[in-house]
């Protein structure tokens, strides 16, 4: 969760450009014929993908319980339901971590990482048609984009970890993450994943701008039932939208803010 300036993406190409002209940063992360495949195994043999210690000097402050996957000599091309449920196990700290930004600021019964990701997903339903972008895409993208934190927690500007750590890490537990899933859903998560973070697309400049917008929305909201000043995530947003749909829905947040204030102070 980023209120810094600094943690922001940079400015990227007008939403309306050609999807062609954008040129894709290739992924950080992955090779696609060697990180998803299972390792080659009798039936009886299980193999440990989390371990707590591995997480504890991995990935810092959080540390994980031991999960383990299974795999057949042949596996076949469909999910497994153990798969499944090993993948899922691991998502439900997305339900009980409390995103940072709003405990450090004395926030009680603050929103989860997993409600921060589902109503940037019913942005994504409800934007509508927009040139040259996937809404399908956007909600998926919307869905998974903050999905390593599961493993690392929300990493917030004011925990003093250097960006290039905080990715480091992440990229660590989403690529075992993904290796507990396996197949082609890993790798679609994957690619994702990355796009996001590379700010590499239409969809990818979108949901970046949802992100920002549902942070705000969320500030308002807790000033307004707190009586909280939560003036810095507004400031560190202020001029980074890139789509005129992240500008419009911005602006109407902020002109409810700024009634609001006019109303308490007039």
């Amino acid at each position: 969760m980023a209120a810094n300036p600094s943690s922001l993406a940079s400015s990227s190409p007008s939403p309306h450009l050609n999807r062609n002209s954008l040129t894709r940063a290739p992924s950080l992360l992955f090779s696609r014929t060697s990180s998803l495949k299972p390792p080659l195994s009798n039936d009886s043999q299980r193999v440990s993908i989390v371990r707590s210690h591995d997480f504890n000097s991995s990935y810092g402050e959080q540390s994980m319980e031991s999960v383990h996957s299974s795999y057949g000599a042949s596996r076949a091309p469909s999910l497994s339901s153990s798969s499944a449920i090993d993948f899922l196990t691991l998502c439900h700290r997305l339900k009980t971590t409390k995103r940072k930004g709003w405990i450090n600021h004395g926030i009680k019964g603050a929103e989860s990482i997993a409600d921060h990701m589902y109503r940037m997903s019913l942005m994504a339903l409800i934007a509508g048609d927009i040139p040259g972008v996937k809404r399908e895409r956007c909600i998926k993208m919307a869905i998974v984009h903050d999905i390593a934190e599961a493993i690392v927690g929300d990493i917030t500007p004011w925990d003093g970890v250097p960006k290039e750590e905080k990715s480091r890490r992440e990229q660590a537990a989403l690529s075992d993450m993904c290796k507990v899933l396996g197949g082609l859903p890993a790798e679609e998560i994957q690619e994702l994943w990355s796009e996001y973070e590379n700010n590499s697309s239409l969809e990818a400049n979108l949901v970046k701008d949802f992100d920002k917008v549902e942070m705000i929305l969320q500030a308002l909201e807790y000033e307004t039932e707190h009586g909280k000043v939560l003036d810095e995530f507004f400031l560190s947003t202020a001029g980074k939208f890139q789509t005129e749909i992240g500008k419009q829905w911005a602006a109407e947040i902020t002109s409810r803010r700024n009634s609001i204030m006019r109303k308490k102070h007039g």
